[in-house]
């Protein structure tokens, strides 16, 4: 069972990395938005080759994050009714507010 997790992880990370480059190519600026993530992280995960995505992707934590360590906005996303958009765009200025991730 332990080791279904980590194939999960892996895949899971292996995408996020896919997306995280593809949107950094595409839209530097608005990849560091919507990722939460620092220019200087956004240059090394856009130069990373083939090889450094899977070997990073096969390591057994998760890489990305779950953004919404505020109960604000997690709160905010949940009362959100359907088809209303006010939620999300509150979310959105709560947390572009925030510092981008640094590595430590």
């Amino acid at each position: 069972m332990a080791n279904d997790y980590l194939a999960e992880i892996r895949d899971v990370n292996l995408s996020y990395l896919m997306i995280a480059q593809q949107m950094i190519r595409h839209d530097r600026a608005e990849a560091i938005f919507r990722l939460g993530i620092s220019g200087e992280i956004a240059d090394l995960l856009a130069g990373m080759s083939n090889a450094q995505v899977l070997k990073l992707a096969g390591c057994n934590v998760m890489l990305s994050r779950f953004r919404f360590n505020d109960t604000e906005i997690l709160s905010t996303l949940l009362r959100d009714k359907a088809g209303a958009s006010t939620g999300h765009v509150h979310a959105s200025i709560i947390m572009s507010s925030q510092a981008p991730e640094a590595i430590l």
